[in-house]
C-alpha cells in the first residue's frame, strides 16, 4: 500500500551527550534541546528539503541529506515503496559540537518513516535502533535520542540493545558550547588500540559508579565521572576543552567531554551547583555558551496527520 500523498508527519528529537566520562561508547543521556522536522508525502520521485537554523546553507538539500537517507533506508528495509518527500527541518542542536546532531538527524528520518508507514508496516523499536546504529556505527547517541533518559547501550551477535533508566531528579546538566567544531572521526582516530589493564579496571569501576550516581546518588558524580579511557588521548586536539574541564573539576564540578567534543558537559548534583558552575565559566571563559538543560525522558516524539479521502 503506498503512502497517501499529503500525509504529514512531525518529529521532535532531543540532543544527546554520550560517554559521560567513563562510559565510552556505552552511556548517553537525552537532553531537552530539540531539532524539529516536518515531512509531507509528495509525488513519488520528488525530493524537497528546506533547512533553517543549524546547518542552513551548509548541508545538502537533495537525496543525500542525512534525514532523507534515513527515511529511504527505512522504507527499503521494510520493502515498501517510498513516496516523494518534502522536508522542513528546524535545527537547534549545534553541529560538530558533541551534542548528537548527526544521531538526531538519523533518528528524525527513521521516526518520520515510521509515521509515514502508519497503517502500512510496523517500524519496531528494535528496527529503529538497528537502523540508527548502522548509520552512526555505535548506539550510545541514538539510543537516548530514540527513547530518552539515561541509556546503557551494548551490542552482541543479534545487534545493538539498550536499557533506559530514569535519572535522579537532582541531576542538573549544563552544556558549555564553544564556537569551534570537532570531527568525530578525528576524535576517534586518537584512541589507542589498547589501554593499560589498570586503566580498564579504573573505567569499569567508574562506569558502574556513574550509573548509581545518575539514578540514585548524585553526590557521587564527581568521582563517578573520572575517566582514563578516552579523554586524555583526545586532549591535544581540544586544548581549550581540556583546560576548561580541569578548572571545573578542580572546583568540584563533574565536568566531562560531551560526546566527541568539543562541548563540555557538567553533571551537577543539584540546580544550585549548576548555577555555581555556570557563573564560574561566565567569569573566566565568556566565549563558551552555557545551556542549562533538563534531562529529556521521552526521547523522539511523533505526530501523524494522514490525508483524508477527498481532502
Amino acid at each position: 500500500m503506498p503512502v497517501a500523498e499529503g500525509t504529514v508527519v512531525k518529529v521532535k528529537v532531543p540532543a544527546t551527550s554520550a560517554n559521560l566520562g567513563p562510559g565510552f561508547d556505552t552511556l548517553g543521556i537525552a537532553l531537552a534541546y530539540y531539532d524539529d522536522l516536518e515531512v509531507t508525502a509528495t509525488k513519488p520521485g520528488t525530493i524537497s528539503v528546506v533547512v533553517s537554523g543549524e546547518g542552513e546553507g551548509q548541508v545538502p538539500l537533495d537525496e543525500s541529506h542525512l534525514v532523507v537517507r534515513a527515511i529511504l533506508e527505512t522504507f527499503k528495509r521494510l520493502k515498501q515503496p517510498a513516496p516523494g518527500l518534502s522536508l522542513r527541518a528546524v535545527n537547534r542542536i549545534p553541529h560538530g559540537r558533541g551534542m548528537g546532531s548527526s544521531g538526531a538527524a538519523v533518528v528524525s528520518g527513521i521516526m518520520a518513516a515510521k509515521g509515514l508507514l502508519t497503517g502500512i508496516a510496523e517500524v519496531s523499536d528494535k528496527l529503529m535502533l538497528d537502523l540508527a546504529t548502522e548509520f552512526e556505527n555505535h548506539p550510545d547517541n541514538v539510543a537516548p535520542a530514540l527513547f530518552g533518559g539515561l541509556s546503557i547501550a551494548w551490542e552482541d551477535e543479534s545487534g545493538p540493545h539498550t536499557k533506559k533508566l530514569s535519572v535522579h531528579r537532582g541531576v542538573s546538566p549544563l552544556v558549555l558550547v564553544p564556537s569551534t567544531k570537532m570531527s568525530t572521526e578525528l576524535a576517534r582516530s586518537m584512541q589507542p588500540e589498547s589501554v593499560p589493564h589498570a586503566d580498564a579496571v579504573f573505567n569499569v569501576s567508574r562506569s558502574a559508579l556513574l550509573v548509581a550516581a545518575m539514578v540514585q546518588s548524585p553526590e557521587l558524580l564527581l568521582a563517578a565521572t573520572e575517566d582514563k579511557l578516552h579523554q586524555n588521548y583526545r586532549a591535544s586536539a581540544m586544548p581549550e576543552t581540556d583546560a576548561l574541564i580541569r578548572v571545573l573539576r578542580s572546583n568540584g564540578h563533574a565536568a566531562v567531554v560531551s560526546g566527541a567534543g568539543p562541548s563540555v558537559l557538567v553533571l551537577a548534583s543539584d540546580p544550585a551547583e549548576r548555577l555555581r558552575a555556570k557563573e564560574l565559566v561566565e567569569k573566566k571563559y565568556p566565549q563558551w555558551q552555557p545551556l542549562l538543560l533538563a534531562v529529556d525522558n521521552k526521547g523522539a516524539t511523533l505526530e501523524v496527520h494522514q490525508k483524508q479521502d477527498g481532502k
